[in-house]
């Protein structure tokens, strides 16, 4: 399949470019017959019918259609639409695959950048032409309605069905936590065995449930609940023991005030199972989600913790900020911006008798707000935070391109789920970091790579976004062995020292991937 990283069509072929079109595929996890290969078939099929040349394929492949994050393949047409494309026509299998946008005009804007570019975007299984027709705009209309009805109805079938499956007791999380463990059980609740970091159950018929963890973990659990509850030791001062006797959290870094404050208000250590405390539905914005709106399953796990301990620790944190009024919270938000000279969740959460910063958020709408409270704005633009969280969104979608990629190209692939990590045939390790742009105050574009030592993977796979940190513009794939530093910082032009590992596609890597296969089997 040819894929849209391909060189440009080449001037003289004496082709006429409204007879030239690019194909674009997408399939999430809906339907089999939306596959790529059955949407390309039929694409070409209507091509073939119209004397139409498809000279292009972006494919986006187990991408949801309800935004553009994470659509990397529809961003750079876009981006190539917008640029001055060599090609006249877009075709698309129909519209539920240009989008399950929630708002019908999002899909209409996207069809009219290209329209603005003398650019037809035709839907190739649709029983309507798009012509521009009255009865053609009102189908296409009712169409894109009809596809954010539908992941509308499948997110609330999906939620009730999570919803069920909480409240008997089974786990729909991710990570385990600190002092459990995820066991897999089949369908009589007959154990199967512990699930590890990044292994998921394969059987439909299969559930997780939480159980407890190596003792010394569960004593670790209960131990930081007696220094809070019965001896009156703030979290602070918890960390710092634990990490004097070398204990380390979950994913194997040194204890915080967070953390420790994590392990002391989640109801999973007393044995219940909570979902929806935090919610990101259809992809619109992450929402924290009242006590009331929680989905709970009460004694659901063994507890390793009692009730009344936890109750108690619950009481000492609420009684902790709810005896400070508005102002004296504000007051000891200004007293910590005078001595740090910023402030941020981090610093707040890791200061020493400050309440946490849910604590701003939940009695001020927001911590931007308690900032602005105090006469404390970021030094940076707040874009900045917005883009480091959409990269961060991204980064999974990013892991998941590259684990696609290594196995279409013959590999096997396991990603541990606490660190991301991929391990290639059992033969190397992969890391990937996705680096945001950033300008001088010239205006020149420079990257920060940061190399994560903790990892020690063989190759670190370094994403650079593009001007406006939408998609990858290239990458480097930076051995271990070769790398001195931990952190990078690159121009657009580095040298042969280090733009010697620079690519336009992962292709190396996939052949890499490949080669190593090839010699295990042979």
């Amino acid at each position: 399949m040819k894929v849209d990283s391909e060189p440009s069509l080449i001037a003289g072929t004496g082709d006429d470019r409204s007879t030239l079109a690019a194909a674009y595929v997408r399939m999430s996890t809906d339907q089999q017959r939306y596959s790529t290969e059955n949407q390309l078939a039929t694409i070409r099929t209507f091509a073939e019918a119209r004397n139409i040349r498809i000279v292009r394929i972006y494919e986006d492949a187990g991408k949801s259609g309800l935004s553009l994050n994470g659509r990397e393949a529809f961003q750079r047409l876009l981006s190539h639409v917008e640029q001055g494309a060599d090609f006249g026509m877009i075709l698309v299998y129909d519209v539920s695959r240009w989008g399950r946008f929630q708002n019908a005009d999002h899909a209409a804007h996207l069809e009219f950048l290209c329209y603005r570019a003398n650019i037809i975007v035709l839907y190739c299984a649709e029983q309507f032409h798009n012509d521009g027709s009255i009865g053609a705009n009102l189908l296409k209309t009712v169409k894109r309605v009809m596809a954010g009805e539908y992941s509308r109805e499948l997110s609330v079938r999906v939620f009730a069905g999570q919803s069920r499956l909480v409240e008997k007791g089974f786990w729909q999380g991710g990570l385990a936590g600190y002092g459990l463990r995820r066991l897999l059980i089949d369908e009589n609740r007959e154990p199967k065995g512990e699930l590890l970091a990044g292994e998921r159950k394969n059987l439909q018929t299969d559930r997780v449930i939480l159980v407890p963890g190596p003792p010394d973990e569960v004593e670790t659990v209960r131990q930081i609940y007696r220094l809070f509850v019965e001896q009156g030791t703030d979290e602070s001062e918890i960390a710092a023991r634990l990490n004097r006797t070398g204990y380390v959290t979950d994913l194997g870094r040194p204890w915080t005030r967070g953390t420790v404050h994590q392990v002391l208000t989640n109801p999973k250590y007393v044995g219940d199972n909570v979902f929806n405390r935090v919610s990101f539905k259809l992809k619109m914005r992450r929402v924290v989600n009242p006590p009331d709106h929680w989905v709970q399953g009460r004694g659901a796990f063994a507890a390793l913790v009692d009730l009344p301990t936890f109750e108690r620790a619950a009481k000492i944190i609420d009684d902790r900020s709810r005896k400070l009024s508005d102002a004296e919270l504000l007051e000891l938000l200004r007293t910590l911006l005078q001595a740090q000279g910023s402030i941020s969740s981090l610093i707040i959460d890791e200061q020493k008798g400050m309440p946490s910063s849910s604590t701003y958020r939940s009695r001020f709408g927001s911590l931007l707000r308690a900032y602005k409270l105090v006469g404390y704005s970021p030094r940076r633009d707040y874009r900045y935070f917005q883009i480091n969280r959409r990269l961060r969104a991204l980064h999974p979608d990013v892991v998941a391109v590259v684990v696609q990629g290594l196995r279409r190209a013959g590999g096997q692939v396991r990603v541990e789920a606490a660190t991301g990590l991929l391990h290639v045939n059992d033969e190397f390790t992969a890391a990937v970091v996705i680096s945001r742009r950033r300008e001088t105050p010239a205006g020149a574009p420079r990257w920060r790579i940061r190399l994560d030592t903790g990892l020690a993977a063989d190759i670190t796979v370094a994403v650079r976004m593009d001007c406006g940190n939408v998609a990858p513009l290239d990458y480097y794939l930076l051995p271990r062995l070769d790398m001195t530093k931990s952190n990078l910082r690159l121009a657009e032009s580095n040298g042969l020292s280090l733009d010697g590992y620079r690519f336009e596609s992962l292709d190396f890597l996939y052949a890499l991937a490949a080669r190593t296969k090839l010699e295990e089997v042979a």
